[in-house]
């Protein structure tokens, strides 16, 4: 609520204009319901889809049931875009032939109300291997749902969905990307990230951190199955060691919420070795 007004009003005001807005109303308990049917009131290409509470994941499933056109975007509710983020993503995939377009963001720290771009940026035309390497390491281009542009048909052809779990995008975005012969990245940050306290990562707790092992799992299970693991080893290790150090800071940070601090080697033991199986010779016999 305190952020959807902002975020629905960046998006009507997008520069590029043949475009339909899916509002998921997903039994919210405070007036986001009021504020997306009174803009559906005003603009005739925003339609709201009232469901009960079902996570965000099922939000974003419903939407991409509803919407009609040939690529999909996502914006969370408490985010904010640039006006020129669909114009710009819209021309990259569509002037290099691309199946996927991405861009960056700002850190928006709400509090103090400050603006931090993200560091780690390239720029370029991938290849599927390229842009698979590169999504693997987790840095130039992340798994973050948002910051992209995506045909439609890497969902519909292949039966994707985002699953009902945290790190959902972790979990999914590998999937769109094995099936992209071509991706595009532009280096303009046309995202703000909204940094508070309900996010998924200031709100971490043990079945956050069972997901983010779980997803990173589920991208070794989706490699395997393609039979490419061999090809994307080294990034996929990278991506594990990456997730190992979040986790085990996430552990710490929650002991330490908590005031004991018993427990908390015998967790770090246990992250270390669920992340060390999703990267062993063992895992496909698993």
């Amino acid at each position: 609520e305190r952020f959807f007004e902002k975020c629905l009003t960046t998006l009507v005001h997008q520069t590029f204009r043949d475009f339909e807005i899916i509002a998921v109303n997903d039994g919210s308990t405070d007036s986001s319901g009021e504020i997306a049917h009174r803009f559906a009131e005003k603009y005739d290409f925003i339609k709201v889809i009232d469901q009960e509470n079902a996570g965000m994941s099922a939000a974003r499933n419903r939407g991409m049931q509803e919407a009609r056109g040939k690529y999909f975007c996502f914006v969370d509710s408490d985010d904010y875009v640039s006006p020129y983020y669909l114009e710009e993503l819209y021309r990259a995939v569509s002037e290099n032939k691309a199946d996927i377009a991405c861009c960056y963001y700002y850190y928006h720290f709400v509090e103090s109300d400050v603006l931090y771009k993200y560091p780690f940026r390239c720029e370029g035309v991938f290849d599927q291997g390229e842009a698979m390497n590169k999504l693997l390491h987790d840095t130039q281009i992340q798994s973050l749902v948002w910051n992209k542009i995506y045909k439609r048909g890497l969902f519909t052809d292949y039966g994707i969905t985002f699953p009902s779990m945290a790190f959902e995008d972790m979990a999914t975005t590998h999937r769109l990307f094995s099936h992209a012969e071509k991706v595009v990245v532009i280096n303009r940050a046309l995202y703000y990230y909204n940094q508070q306290s309900a996010s998924t990562l200031a709100t971490i707790n043990a079945q956050k951190i069972n997901d983010f092992i779980l997803a990173t799992a589920m991208v070794r299970a989706s490699l395997d199955q393609n039979g490419v693991y061999d090809k994307y080893k080294k990034a996929y290790r990278s991506l594990t060691k990456k997730t190992g150090w979040y986790c085990l800071y996430c552990a710490l940070k929650i002991h330490r919420k908590n005031k004991s601090m018993g427990g908390l080697w015998s967790n770090m033991k246990k992250i270390r070795s669920a992340l060390s199986f999703c990267a062993s010779k063992e895992f496909d016999h698993a």
